[in-house]
């Protein structure tokens, strides 16, 4: 990495330099993003998955104890 900056410093391309090393930056900041982004879903799907699994027991139990009542 210093021979890249000593090149593009020996040949006045600073800006050229600059603006590499921001949109490495900035994609870096995009994949992280999306990489928490995604967990996030995941986190998400799981949390409704035993929702909808705890409902689904509760609706049983109770009609269940709906029968047992009458």
């Amino acid at each position: 990495m210093p021979d890249l900056i000593r090149i593009f410093s020996e040949r006045g391309d600073l800006a050229h330099l600059a603006l590499f090393l921001w949109a490495s930056a900035a994609s870096a900041g995009l994949l992280f993003t999306l990489r928490e982004l995604s967990a996030a879903s995941r986190r998400f799907d799981d949390f409704v998955r035993e929702l909808q699994r705890f409902n689904r027991k509760a609706h049983r139990r109770a009609g269940n104890l709906k029968e047992d009542l009458d």
